[in-house]
């Protein structure tokens, strides 16, 4: 009898890939390894990156993990991968990548996705026909603009896929694509799970595009197994299940336990998220509300906001502050940060959606200009969009009892009862604070064990791999809920004006 089930849980983000290993028996993860990524740049809001980095992070982190855990690689059964959604990967017929992939935060394409937009009849036209309002970091608009810019690279196109499709078939070297990643492409239909491939032939009347296409498959179902070369490169058993994995906050969800109605998800990272498991596709009328599909067999109606600690990160490097001097300057500021208002949409901004906006600094005078104001300006306006969003989510009828915090901000003892005080709500992190690799393991735990006839549902995964940091638990209080309602509503004043 053995006494653990070793799966291998990859999160490819922006900035780095992390890994983890999950026993799936006793729900501990025993070891962790990461890796950084670079970031391509330009003034036009051009944001890539070259996938071979992925791939050498990917190595690299796996290699940490299995090192950390003190366990040999043959024993792993299965691999997930979570992956930043919305990036396009162009493959040639040979396999080989085009050219570097355009991320998410990636804002070139704006015009591209306006057009588009008309082309769909407006927003109303695009939720009557997708289910989602597609946005400028949506991989569709992308397609469009390497036509445009890159005609050569476009008429090379052999497959067109999102950034955990390209791990997958790197993997395994097969095309898969699963809904809730899908759900991010803008052609894709929430409500039907099918690509909407009329939309592909409207940018491209060959039918290359839909030819490039990956197979979608369920949540539960398996890619393959992991290509003999690749399973030695990484020191993995070669009959490891690769799982259909999903986009980061898809797997986010998994990881946090978000499978089933009542719990919402709040990630705190370079982007902010808030998301929450409906069983059925209520497609909100609100724009900024996307009802994507789960990873786990229904939809995750979410809000993203473009800027959260990209945006702190830069009052820090500005002020050359590290994590603990720019939490205490926080710390010492009053709520509402004497009347100084940060918008902080320094990329652009999805939620509320003003995707050409540019950051700003509101109410300054020469009392309350100073270092701590404007860093507790810098926290509350990120914060301010997920509340913002959370509200949009709230009018679309989700209960929110308690928030689950996850991402590097969540760290913060400071921020959490920040976040508490604003939403109102209940605020606890989970133990394991890499939720989409942790989700990522969980749901190869998931395919495997539908592989052997289902011993193991996603619920008793959760429950059994899925730990709450009860130290971490932070109310709101009362006072200061009253406080921050009044900065919230000088927030929105002052969207309002944009």
């Amino acid at each position: 009898m053995t006494t653990q089930q070793l799966f291998l849980g990859i999160d490819c983000g922006t900035q780095g890939t992390k890994a983890i290993i999950l026993d799936a028996i006793s729900g501990q993860v025993l070891g962790q390894g990461a890796a950084a990524h670079t970031m391509i740049s330009g003034a036009n809001g051009r944001r890539e990156q070259d996938t071979q980095q992925w791939l050498e992070a990917f190595t690299l982190a796996t290699r940490q993990a299995l090192l950390a855990a003190n366990v040999d690689g043959q024993s792993i059964l299965g691999i997930g991968v979570s992956g930043q959604q919305h990036g396009l990967v162009l493959l040639d017929d040979q396999g080989e990548v085009l050219r570097p992939a355009k991320l998410w935060c990636d804002t070139e394409t704006s015009a591209e996705n306006d057009r588009m937009l008309v082309h769909l009849g407006g927003e109303k036209g695009s939720l009557e026909r997708l289910g989602v309002v597609i946005a400028p970091g949506y991989t569709v608009s992308k397609l469009l603009w390497t036509k445009e810019q890159h005609p050569v690279v476009f008429s090379r196109i052999a497959r067109i896929l999102l950034p955990h499709d390209y791990l997958n078939f790197w993997l395994t070297g097969r095309a898969c694509s699963e809904y809730g990643d899908a759900s991010g492409t803008g052609y894709f239909n929430v409500r039907t799970r099918q690509w909407d491939l009329q939309l592909l032939r409207d940018i491209d009347a060959s039918g290359r595009l839909q030819a490039a296409l990956p197979e979608l498959i369920d949540a539960h179902q398996s890619v393959g197994t992991i290509l003999p070369a690749i399973a030695e490169h990484l020191g993995i058993n070669p009959n490891a299940l690769v799982s259909s994995g999903g986009g980061d906050n898809m797997m986010g969800a998994i990881g946090t336990g978000n499978i089933q109605p009542g719990a919402i998800t709040m990630s705190l990272g370079s982007s902010g998220t808030v998301y929450a498991y409906s069983e059925v596709p209520k497609v909100s009328p609100d724009a900024s509300v996307a009802t994507f599909c789960s990873s786990s067999g229904g939809w995750l109606p979410l809000i993203c906001t473009m800027n959260l600690t990209n945006a702190t990160g830069a009052i820090r490097e500005l002020f050359d502050l590290d994590l603990q001097q720019f939490n205490d300057l926080v710390a010492q500021a009053p709520i509402g940060a004497d009347g100084v208002s940060m918008l902080p949409f320094l990329n652009g901004e999805r939620v509320p959606a003003l995707p050409h906006a540019t950051g700003s600094l509101h109410g300054l005078t020469l009392d309350n200009l100073t270092q701590a104001n404007l860093c507790r300006a810098a926290v509350e306006g990120t914060t301010f969009g997920l509340r913002y969003g959370l509200d949009l989510l709230r009018h679309n009828g989700l209960q929110s009892r308690s928030i689950c915090l996850i991402g590097g901000g969540s760290k913060s003892a400071l921020w959490r009862q920040i976040v508490a005080d604003i939403m109102n709500t209940p605020v606890i992190c989970t133990e394991q604070s890499e939720a989409a690799a942790l989700g990522a393991a969980i749901q190869a735990a998931w395919c495997k064990s539908w592989s052997n006839g289902h011993e193991n549902t996603l619920a008793d995964l959760c429950q059994r791999c899925v730990k709450l940091d009860s130290s971490s638990e932070t109310l709101p209080i009362a006072a200061n809920v009253a406080a921050f309602q009044q900065a919230y509503e000088r927030y929105q004043q002052h969207v309002a004006t944009l």
